[in-house]
């Protein structure tokens, strides 16, 4: 999750005041180093099974996950504050860039092993550093980009399997399909519509863009040079500029048209079609993969590793 503008300034004085009483005789500071990027992880060790040393490979994990996507880590340097709390899992994270890249994550306190192997939260949290503040208004670009990006990326790193990211969109993603009184995702601020219809159209265009480039590109490469052409979430471009700069990269305009299509109007495509074209078809709770369907090769090269 990323801030509205409207209340990060507030947010921001308030874990300024709580940097100063946060810190006791149990926190300690841990530096890891990412692909040339340094992540300073504050916690506090004791409240974790094993001194936190599963905590900290999480971090440097996801971290590596990101990187892989990006081509590099979207900060150069970063903060990373973890909250304990009672109970177990990932409890939820909020990401700023002003005046520097930092994270803050809730995490309980019997967070298991395997919780933290499986975790999406910190990669969805990472994720938001590599695009610029576009505004309120586009949230849904933020969040359903972390949201498409953060299955991918895992899907490349080896730290989920291709068919649990595509049974999860086919379960979640038609709840970003407009309801009555959808004025498009610009206009239309709802659950959904913010993380699963962004991530729809971030479905959408990557598929159109691999059909357009005949695999060539993607919208990883796409996101790539709106990472190194902006820095990422410390800088503040209206989202028109973001997607020109992303659509010259792959030598298209298909970021810039959906846009055109989706912005201001309420539009439902057609996911299980798509879907069906790509070779994901629903088996049980889970799905099955056709090879032989059309747009098979498509499939196969958005979770192929760059």
């Amino acid at each position: 999750m990323r801030p509205h503008p409207g209340v990060r300034a507030a947010l921001l004085v308030l874990l300024a005041l709580a940097a100063g009483t946060w810190q006791s005789s149990r926190a300690a500071s841990r530096e890891l180093a990412v692909a040339g990027a340094r992540i300073r992880v504050d916690f506090e060790p004791a409240a974790f099974a094993g001194e936190g040393v599963a905590v900290l490979e999480w971090v440097g994990r996801s971290a590596d996950i990101v990187r892989g996507y990006y081509g590099r880590f979207p900060a150069s340097s970063l903060t990373v504050r973890i909250v304990a709390e009672s109970g177990d899992g990932v409890q939820g994270g909020t990401t700023f860039a002003h005046p520097a890249a930092f994270i803050r994550i809730r995490l309980g306190r019997e967070v298991s092993g395997r919780q933290l192997q499986s975790d999406w939260v910190l990669v969805h949290e990472m994720t938001h550093l590599a695009l610029p503040d576009t505004g309120e208004a586009h949230a849904w670009l933020s969040e359903g980009l972390a949201t498409y990006v953060e299955g991918i990326a895992r899907v490349q790193a080896g730290n989920r399997s291709e068919t649990d990211v595509w049974a999860e969109e086919l379960h979640m993603m038609p709840r970003g399909l407009p309801q009555a009184d959808d004025r498009g995702l610009d206009h239309t601020h709802s659950w959904g519509r913010t993380y699963w219809g962004g991530a729809m159209f971030c479905l959408l265009a990557d598929v159109q863009i691999h059909e357009h480039t005949g695999n060539r590109a993607g919208l990883q490469e796409a996101l790539r040079a709106v990472l190194a052409q902006s820095g990422g979430l410390s800088s503040d471009w209206p989202i028109e500029r973001v997607l020109r700069t992303a659509d010259a990269a792959t030598g298209t305009t298909v970021l810039e048209e959906l846009y055109a299509r989706f912005g201001d109007t309420a539009v439902t495509p057609d996911l299980m079609g798509l879907w069906k074209s790509l070779g994901v078809t629903p088996s049980g709770s889970s799905v099955a993969l056709d090879e032989g369907a059309p747009l098979a090769a498509v499939r196969r090269a958005i979770m192929r590793p760059r």
